[in-house]
């Protein structure tokens, strides 16, 4: 597929998916939503991607939602509907970051406010540069802190008495506090920030293929897990899968000779 507001890398099985509107300082607009969107759906079939890391083009990660575009309906009969159709288009984009079966890392320079706030959200791991600024900027401009997925996901990252505070301001959040409260896992100087993020990509490709694919999904399912008992048997369920692959026999073999295993996703 061909991107207009995106960018696209291939590292093996790393695949660096780049925000590219640098000159709109990345805001999203309902064009990069639906690329974004088709993008993440369609790792579903691709499952020689392993993990991406997603990133922005230019001097920060991503300024928000573009204010200037269709993804605010204009006055006059029909517009709950309209409005309801982009904020479905919207919202989509984190489900599917979230639903996709690749681990996502994010590396966040400059600013992530809004809508780019969110998409660092649905990542499954953040890593910033000193410079951060992040806010959920949805606040700011008269509508609800909870936008994009933003009021589910900050209160499991960070606990309900930060997330509450960040969502009901619209205040920065700067890397160090960040750091602190476990938003971000690392803070890397900015000219080292893609390197982390590959070489933590490395780390997740030294798993089976399969079992990176559902460590990824049981961490989804367990964090709304109503009890011990029911994560429990969410990785029971997944022990019992991953034990009788090829992949596990042969990462026991390569254990037992002292080698690094080849794995073939069966």
């Amino acid at each position: 597929m061909t991107y207009t507001t995106l960018k696209l890398e291939r590292r093996g099985a790393v695949e660096i998916l780049s925000l590219n509107r640098p000159e709109e300082l990345n805001a999203l607009s309902p064009e990069m939503a639906r690329e974004i969107t088709a993008y993440f759906d369609g790792l579903k079939a691709r499952l020689d991607v392993r993990v991406v890391i997603l990133r922005g083009e230019g001097r920060l990660f991503c300024a928000g939602a573009d204010l200037g575009t269709e993804a605010f309906a204009e006055q006059g009969s029909g517009r709950a509907q309209r409005q309801m159709a982009m904020q479905k288009l919207y919202s989509g984009v984190v489900r599917a970051m979230r639903f996709c079966p690749q681990p996502i890392i994010a590396l966040i320079h400059d600013a992530a406010c809004g809508g780019g706030f969110s998409l660092a959200l649905a990542a499954d791991v953040r890593y910033a540069a000193p410079d951060v600024r992040m806010n959920a900027a949805y606040i700011r401009i008269g509508l609800g802190g909870c936008d994009m997925g933003a009021g589910y996901l900050l209160p499991r990252l960070v606990g309900v008495s930060n997330a509450s505070e960040f969502l009901l301001s619209g205040r920065f959040v700067n890397a160090e506090r960040a750091f602190r409260m476990g938003l971000v896992s690392e803070i890397v100087p900015l000219d080292k920030l893609l390197d982390a993020g590959l070489a933590l990509a490395e780390d997740m490709l030294k798993a089976a293929p399969m079992g990176l694919r559902m460590t990824k999904e049981a961490i989804n399912a367990e964090i709304d897990a109503p009890s011990l008992e029911a994560a429990l048997a969410i990785e029971d369920r997944q022990q019992v899968i991953l034990i009788d692959t090829d992949d596990h026999r042969e990462a026991v073999k390569a254990f037992r000779e002292k080698r690094a295993p080849a794995y073939r996703d069966a």
